[in-house]
């Protein structure tokens, strides 16, 4: 209904994605609004695929067939007629004047009108992977290297103690990288930092 106003948000945080030149990751719009609003904003914000007067079934059958290919697929809406699409996505997010029941059914919540929060929740899942991945090989590391010397009968209860402990906390602190400062982002109501919480709904 306002695509002049959703354009600018919506380009606004394109330009600002931080996705990496090797991802594959492609923007579609699927939208239930008539051809013109939505092809002036696909083409504002630089989005080669989209879709318009979409019916809810029409939006999941679309999501499941990037799926069919291997795909994850991120879904972001404000409608009662996203709801099943949040549904079929592999995570789904839910604007800030959606409604309560799409709010509900989302997997996030972006907790202000300004979009600049998607950049962010992607560069944070890469990095949260990529220090699971860490953390996995760091105590698979650290055990190798321990059992044997505990089994040889080398390590007294104190020291085994103390390696455990010490263990938890080298996975702590790499955990801790994931920490970023924090960044103000100007949105249209002023100024605040770009946020998400998890949805009322698992």
């Amino acid at each position: 209904n306002e695509p002049q106003e959703t354009t600018q948000v919506s380009n606004s945080t394109l330009s600002s994605s931080s996705i990496p030149s090797s991802a594959t990751t492609t923007v579609r719009v699927l939208s239930g609004d008539a051809e013109a609003p939505v092809a002036e904003v696909a083409k504002a914000c630089g989005i080669a695929e989209f879709s318009h007067q979409m019916l809810p079934g029409e939006k999941v059958s679309a999501i499941q067939e990037y799926a069919r290919h291997g795909h994850a697929v991120l879904m972001v809406g404000d409608g009662l007629n996203d709801m099943p699409a949040f549904s079929a996505a592999h995570v789904s997010m839910a604007t800030a004047t959606a409604a309560d029941v799409g709010r509900n059914a989302a997997d996030f919540v972006l907790l202000h009108q300004s979009l600049d929060a998607l950049p962010v929740a992607h560069r944070v899942a890469l990095k949260s992977a990529r220090l699971i991945r860490e953390n996995f090989a760091l105590a698979i590391g650290y055990n190798v290297l321990a059992v044997p010397v505990a089994v040889l009968g080398y390590v007294t209860p104190l020291v085994a103690a103390i390696a455990m402990s010490l263990s938890s906390i080298i996975v702590v602190a790499n955990s801790m990288r994931l920490l970023e400062p924090k960044r103000v982002a100007k949105a249209s109501t002023g100024s605040s930092i770009p946020a998400l919480s998890p949805g009322l709904a698992q």
